[in-house]
Parts: structure tokens; C-alpha cells; sequence
């Protein structure tokens, strides 16, 4: 398997000039831990993460106090009120020396980097234009998906019907896109990912059993209650 067999295409992006307070409310949204920073052509210039803007938080308030770090999620309010009154943007804060792949990167290249680099997650790209990210969650299910054989090669069959898949999946939960995520091997799917109602999770399996070439889907994506992603 390759990073085009695993990689998340829906990939949520900002620009340099996007507030901070815009792009916590996307990693709290997505329920992700980062976000590309790219240009208009689409090509990375950086990367914003949860530590990334932490540690704009721990260099920049007086007291040095651990609010964000202690209970990020009870102190959203809290949180838009401080970044707002600062005013930052994503170029202020965000990792400039960003490590990515290509989509015919093997899983064991990926991981390797991911653990030498102690990064949880890297862009790939086409002709320097981001075209998706592996994360670490995306290569445990190509590993999940495949056993011993996830270092190996999948069939340019699997690769289309993948993409066929991953398209009817954008149709039918536009709103948990960014969420879910499929493998395929010898045309069997498997489903990763979170939806926040069991609508989704149902309409999912039924994109994916409504492509043509799929023999099978198992179907891994939890539910989360829709609260904990309220803003």
C-alpha cells in the first residue's frame, strides 16, 4: 500500500492571513489536530497544530497559565477571547519546515518518517500541490486493513475503485467528509472514521455498497455525540 491507498483527500486548509481564532475552531469542528497552510495555488507553506498555537498561548500570556493545556475543551470561550484580542494569524504561528510525501510513498516510508520526525501526521502532494495527508490514525487503518501485506503494492483496480468510493462518500455525508475515510483490498471496503449521527454512519455504508466494483463493506466508523463538536 501507498499514501494514495490511505490518504484523507477532504483536507480542511487555511491560508497565511486565516485568524487563529478561525483555525481552533477548525481543529474543535473537524475534530483534527492540525491544518495545512497553503498558498492559491494549493501548494503547503506550513503547517498550524494544536501545539503550535499552545505554544503561542504559553509564550505570549503573563502568568504562563495552563487553561488551554488543562481543559481545552470547557475553555473554548475562554480561548476565542484571548486569541481574538491578540489578533494572530496562521502565519504568525504555524511550522514553516513541513515534511510531506507523495502519493506513491509506501506505508513503511510514512511510518518511518512519522516516528523520526516524532510528527503525527504529513501532506502528500502532486507536482508540490496538496492532493491530501496521512495521518497516524490513516496508516494504522491501511495496516488494519491489510495485515503483513500493508508495505505492499495495491491493485491499480483497488486504487480507481477507492476513488470511487471516497467520491460517493463526499455525496452522501458532505457534512462528516472530512471524518471518514476508506481502504480497499481485492475490491472488500472498510470504513474508518467518526460521524456524529447514526444517519451518517448509515449512509455511508450505503455509498460505499452502491459502488459499482465493491464485493464487500465492513463498516468501523464510531459515533460521537454531535455536542462534543459544538462551537
Amino acid at each position: 500500500m501507498q499514501a494514495s491507498d490511505i490518504m484523507t483527500t477532504s483536507v480542511i486548509t487555511v491560508h497565511a492571513d486565516t485568524e487563529v481564532k478561525e483555525i481552533a475552531g477548525l481543529l474543535l469542528k473537524h475534530k483534527i489536530s492540525a491544518v495545512p497552510v497553503v498558498n492559491d495555488d494549493m501548494k503547503v507553506i506550513g503547517l498550524v497544530s494544536e501545539g503550535d498555537l499552545m505554544r503561542r498561548v504559553e509564550n505570549e500570556t503573563d502568568d504562563r497559565h495552563a487553561w488551554w493545556l488543562a481543559d481545552f475543551f470547557s475553555t473554548r470561550d475562554q480561548t476565542a477571547d484571548y486569541i481574538k484580542s491578540h489578533g494572530r494569524n496562521a502565519v504568525d504561528v504555524m511550522t514553516r519546515s513541513v515534511i510531506s510525501v507523495t502519493e506513491d510513498t509506501p506505508l513503511n516510508e510514512i511510518a518511518s518518517l512519522l516516528e523520526r520526525h516524532h510528527i503525527k501526521r504529513v501532506p502528500v502532494t502532486r507536482d508540490d500541490k496538496l492532493v491530501g495527508i496521512v495521518s497516524r490514525a490513516n496508516l494504522l487503518h491501511g495496516v488494519a486493513t491489510s495485515g503483513s501485506k500493508a508495505v505492499g503494492a495495491s491493485t491499480t483496480s483497488d486504487k480507481e475503485l477507492r476513488e470511487r468510493v471516497m467520491k460517493e462518500l463526499g455525496k452522501a455525508i458532505s457534512i462528516d467528509a472530512p471524518l471518514v475515510n476508506a481502504t480497499v483490498e481485492n475490491g472488500a471496503v472498510q470504513l474508518w472514521g467518526i460521524a456524529y449521527y447514526q444517519v451518517n454512519r448509515k449512509a455511508a455504508q450505503a455509498a460505499a455498497e452502491s459502488t459499482p466494483g465493491v464485493k464487500s463493506v465492513d463498516n468501523h466508523i464510531g459515533l460521537v455525540p454531535p455536542w462534543m463538536g459544538a462551537e
